[in-house]
């Protein structure tokens, strides 16, 4: 997991630069440093696919939804959070997000969304809450929490 671990504190690093009240331009700051169609978010991708089919991320939970914490704020470089979800036609538990969120969306094909779109960035600004819904299929996201600041419920 450790080319994993060094993908996911390139973006950490990156997300302290965001201003996350403003989804669009923080969405297009992302894209334009990690392009979804580019080779660092391909090998992103690549790694976290294989942690998942090896068992070593999104190991706990069960059936439609299965998710692993990955880094901890106190541990990682950016001081994020981040989270992995595997999730297929299902909703997750509701969650406020304190600081914001930054999700980099893996849609097995182009049917699939979360949260109604099948983007590979997006960015839910700083005081927003949901329950995160993917439908029409499987996806594989990725959650950076700025400060590991999110609350649960």
């Amino acid at each position: 997991m450790s080319d994993l671990n060094t993908l996911l504190a390139e973006v950490s690093i990156f997300v302290p630069t965001l201003d996350l009240t403003q989804p669009a331009a923080a969405e297009a700051a992302l894209e334009a440093r990690f392009p979804a169609r580019g080779p660092q978010v391909a090998a992103l991708r690549a790694a976290a696919e294989a942690a998942v089919a090896a068992g070593s991320i999104c190991n706990k939970g069960e059936g439609a939804l299965k998710y692993s914490r990955l880094a901890k704020a106190e541990n990682d470089p950016g001081r994020c959070s981040i989270d992995a979800v595997s999730m297929t036609d299902t909703e997750g538990p509701f969650h406020t997000h304190v600081k914001g969120e930054v999700c980099l969306c893996f849609p097995d094909d182009a049917q699939v969304t979360f949260e109604g779109r099948n983007a590979t960035w997006m960015v839910l600004p700083v005081g927003s809450r949901h329950a995160p819904r993917v439908e029409h299929g499987h996806m594989l996201i990725l959650y950076w929490w700025p400060g590991g600041a999110v609350l649960w419920g």
